[in-house]
């Protein structure tokens, strides 16, 4: 059996982890052959290719982004029907499909099984958004990263008196902010499952100066919105999938927390930067773990299930339900961060 694997969407720490699992697994065990369809979606279109292997997979593990390119190419807003799509996998001559990725590249992937197409999904996201499963990995790195970033910027908040505004990823779920500002020591976590009243953060603030404590930490979501007319943001320009090109609402709070409070106050975008380097070790074992995993949902013949950890287990669930509704952030775990809030 010849198998196709694409990496679509955002980048991601551990995706050349996974990529190494399955090719190891599949070759070794199975006797598969594999070929990597280059730059996600696009890739399968266009028949632009790369023959995956032992040695061209060999010393990847610990290697941040992906050896076969992404790109957030959706491959129906190109007119094509799930059809047209599905017939790519003859021209560039593959029996089945590994897609990884989130809920776009995994809901294009869920599109194809439901017309029969042979087609694993592994969840590939920095956001943890994707239902089915506990974690996605990429997850666990983007954390770390964002979290030693808040514990840098917690000495010169202190050294400088100043309000520090911490925007991290997460355009529809809070889970970066959430975990990141919880083991970061937060002041005030903002997230898109709950709009934020401006005036109710300032408040916070100026009861922390009051109290003594000259300083405060801000982490915000990049997707986090106000409540209706306490605060006016400006859509950027869409993505092939529709979404908005998020980034700034930092500098909005910052200027906001500034006029309002006249404490001075400074922003850190972290941006890409969560998404790059080193995956972690639990990225790297969770990785190889869904790699493996997809590799014995392709000899069980399990077409149309995306890999995904449940209760420490490696379980397959219809991608249909993995992609049906995003995972946000539950009421308990933001009620548990408001503890440590001001």
């Amino acid at each position: 059996m010849r198998l196709g694997v694409l990496t679509g969407g955002g980048d991601c720490p551990g995706l050349n982890a996974v990529i190494r699992a399955v090719v190891r697994k599949g070759v070794r065990q199975a006797g598969y052959e594999f070929v990597g369809l280059r730059h996600g979606w696009r890739g399968l279109l266009v028949g632009e290719t790369q023959e995956l292997n032992l040695r061209s997979t060999k010393g990847i593990l610990h290697l941040g982004g992906t050896m076969l390119g992404t790109s957030r190419t959706n491959p129906f807003k190109e007119q094509l029907s799930p059809e047209d799509v599905l017939d790519c996998f003859e021209k560039v001559g593959i029996d089945g499909l590994i897609a990884i990725g989130g809920e776009d590249t995994l809901g294009v992937a869920s599109k194809l099984a439901a017309i029969g197409g042979k087609v694993i999904g592994i969840p590939k996201t920095i956001d943890n958004d994707l239902s089915g499963t506990e974690f996605t990995f990429g997850f666990q790195t983007a954390v770390q990263i964002a979290t030693d970033a808040i514990d840098r910027l917690h000495s010169t908040a202190e050294s400088h008196d100043r309000v520090m505004i911490v925007e991290v990823m997460g355009r529809h779920a809070g889970w970066i902010a959430i975990y990141s500002g919880m083991a970061g020591g937060a002041d005030a976590i903002l997230i898109p499952e709950r709009p934020f009243d401006i005036e109710d953060v300032c408040d916070a603030i100026r009861r922390r100066h009051e109290s003594g404590r000259n300083f405060s930490i801000v982490v915000v979501s990049e997707g986090a919105q106000p409540k209706d007319g306490t605060l006016q943001i400006h859509s950027g320009e869409v993505d092939d999938f529709g979404h908005v090109r998020l980034g700034g609402i930092g500098n909005l709070i910052m200027e906001e927390i500034e006029e309002r409070t006249g404490f001075e106050a400074r922003v850190t975008i972290l941006g890409h930067v969560q998404r790059g380097g080193t995956p972690t070790a639990y990225d790297r074992v969770l990785a190889s773990r869904f790699g493996v995993a997809a590799v014995n949902a392709v000899e069980t013949e399990a077409w149309g299930t995306m890999v995904a950890l449940r209760c420490g287990e490696i379980v397959s669930v219809p991608l249909e339900e993995a992609t049906g509704t995003l995972k946000t952030v539950d009421d308990d775990l933001y009620d548990v961060a408001t503890t440590f809030f001001g």
